[in-house]
């Protein structure tokens, strides 16, 4: 009887289960096949957003979590992107190097993306332009060979209003457990508040190294105690406070809000100086050649117009670059004929302060080169600095430092924890003159647009090397001075273009630079690109807009009538032309110009245009 021969895949079946019967003989090759399965473990912590935000390290300062809507469970992560803030929430966990991961999540909202980034192979970001209702994205990455942690995150984009994310997971073998971020801290409480100062007391938190304080949402210092006061506030006005515990492992959560309200300066005289640390709600701010001559002449004290809020005496500079011994020595009269005696010109100081004006020195200059290499050189940049402002009895200090003071070392790329000695040192002598002169010191800087806003496009040297140094190197230093610092007015001039926030570049000569430059400083922008690397904005109060007083006095000088729409703009959004800019700030403090002398030997004219739109 012919029967039915087998064809192949009847054959391949039978060979299949014997071979697997033969291979489940192996003894512990099922229990190998388990622990694989096994291994393959949701890594992500609280990546259902049950416990609040633990676990998850924001940007956004409105970042919580939600009751609705949500995937599932009972919470879900609500983020709002706002100026240049994408609000990015991330989290880093433990893997095993070779290992494939798959990171999934549900987002709703419009760009909404999942990602993760240090995998020592190709980084992955997956998103979608528009989920009105819950939608899963989800990617696959292999680490690399040496990789033993990497970083996830979810986040929107800028202007695309409010996303949400729930139920985010990603699964693969799992790596040694890393340390975790400590708990928020709580209990927080106000203490003694004056006019320019609050103070903030909380619990201890376990395992916390350090811990942050935020003013209205902006990192404001860092401490390793559980206390601070926060200083350089205005007068009769809210602010909201938040502090979080950090350790080697990350941030914590914020902690719950507290709310404390300045009541006004009725302090009356004090300072280094014998005046008031406050300014009016609107400045002009000038820098007066009191060390040299030029050929805008010798203006003396005396004869500068009230309507000159800061008198920045120029200049005192070092004895050598790295000495930081500075010095200041009057315009001698074989210069200056018509320099006043150093008794003339005390009591015009005097006179100034009596009137409510502020009389500072101004270190560096062009000319002025600056670098604190060591610690030795940072004392001494304290002792010599103190030497000149009670010597004149000044009311503070204003810091020029330009060409080569200030570059980056290239292993130095966080503006947050600088490492560079040059910029370590400067932070620290600066603290150090705020802490010995008390809140009414008063503190401005003059930068340089390379040394600013270039960081939003170049940070030192970059990731790959190559790029000058210089680049956004005062950053750091307004960063950690920031609740110190009574002035920055960026030198809107001698620059070349700059890429704005609308990443288009912009040249000197209109009201277009100054209103871009400004944005940047008031709204905030990312660094070198990054958009999870956010130098915060500056308050409107602490920011005057650097402009030449002349044409002789350097390249970019505009005409009064660019002046009022530079100030229109930022003021009012008004009169703005193509630039639109992403606030409006009327509390803007104001303008500075190079120089009072050069502005007489022009007439006054931007004297008199400050003065005709500030009343």
């Amino acid at each position: 009887m012919d029967r039915t021969r087998p064809g192949p895949l009847t054959r391949r079946r039978r060979l299949l289960a014997v071979l697997t019967a033969g291979l489940l003989a192996v003894p512990g090759l099922t229990a190998l096949s388990s622990a694989a399965r096994a291994a393959d473990a949701d890594l992500v912590r609280n990546g259902g957003f049950e416990s609040g935000l633990d676990g998850w390290t924001c940007t956004a300062a409105d970042s919580a979590t939600v009751t609705a809507p949500v995937h599932s469970g009972t919470s879900a992560l609500r983020a709002t992107p706002a100026g240049s803030d994408n609000a990015q929430c991330a989290q880093t966990v433990s893997v095993r190097p070779n290992s494939a991961y798959t990171l999934s999540g549900h987002v709703r909202g419009a760009y909404v993306y999942l990602g993760a980034s240090g995998t020592g192979t190709t980084d992955v970001s997956t998103w979608t332009g528009s989920a009105p209702d819950w939608q899963q994205l989800t990617t696959t990455f292999r680490t690399g060979a040496d990789t033993t942690k990497v970083t996830i995150h979810t986040h929107g984009w800028y202007g695309t209003g409010t996303y949400y994310a729930d139920d985010i997971s990603l699964t693969g073998p799992a790596g040694t457990p890393a340390p975790q971020p400590p708990a928020a801290p709580t209990g927080l409480t106000t203490g003694t508040v004056t006019a320019t100062s609050v103070a903030l007391t909380w619990s201890p938190v376990t395992d916390a190294t350090s811990y942050a304080v935020y003013r209205d949402g902006v990192k404001a210092l860092t401490t390793t105690t559980p206390s601070a006061t926060i200083t350089g506030l205005s007068p009769a006005t809210a602010y909201r406070f938040q502090v979080t515990a950090v350790n080697e492992a990350g941030e914590s959560p914020r902690s719950a809000a507290v709310t404390a309200t300045t009541p006004t300066d009725s302090t009356g005289p004090g300072g280094p100086g014998g005046g008031t640390s406050t300014l009016p709600p609107h400045a002009l701010v000038g820098y007066l050649h009191a060390s040299f001559a030029n050929g805008s002449g010798y203006t003396r004290l005396a004869d500068v117009p009230d309507s000159w809020d800061v008198i920045d005496l120029a200049f005192g500079e070092p004895t050598s670059v790295t000495s930081g011994d500075i010095r200041f020595t009057r315009c001698p009269v074989t210069e200056c004929p018509n320099a006043e005696s150093d008794a003339d010109f005390k009591a015009a100081i005097k006179a100034k302060q009596a009137a409510g004006k502020k009389v500072l020195i101004s270190i560096g200059g062009q000319n002025g080169q600056v670098q604190l290499t060591t610690t030795a050189a940072r004392d001494t940049f304290v002792t010599s600095v103190s030497k000149i402002i009670d010597a004149y009895g000044l009311d503070g200090l204003d810091i020029d430092f330009e060409g080569h003071s200030l570059s980056l070392n290239a292993n130095d790329t966080d503006f947050r924890n600088p490492t560079t000695p040059v910029i370590v040192n400067l932070i620290s002598a600066l603290k150090t003159l705020k802490a010995k002169y008390g809140e009414k010191f008063v503190l401005t800087m003059a930068p340089e647009t390379f040394f600013v806003q270039m960081g939003h496009q170049y940070y030192g040297t970059g990731k790959w090397g190559g790029q000058d140094p210089r680049c956004g190197a005062y950053l750091p230093v307004i960063h950690a001075l920031r609740d110190d610092l009574t002035l920055l007015h960026v030198q809107d001039y001698n620059s070349g273009p700059i890429m704005g926030l609308d990443d288009q570049y912009h040249s000197m000569g209109g009201a277009d630079f100054h209103i871009a430059m400004t944005d940047m400083l008031l709204t905030g922008f990312s660094v070198a690109g990054d958009p999870a690397n956010v130098f915060p904005p500056l308050r409107p109060d602490q920011v005057a807009i650097g402009m030449p007083a002349s044409t002789q006095a350097g390249n970019g000088y505009v005409s009064p009538a660019e002046v009022t729409r530079t100030l229109d703009c930022l003021t009012k959004k008004t009169n703005c032309g193509a630039y639109t800019t992403h606030g409006t700030w009327p509390d803007l403090r104001g303008l500075m110009t190079w120089s009072v002398n050069w502005d007489r030997y022009g007439d006054w004219q931007f004297q008199r245009t400050f003065d005709t739109y500030f009343g």
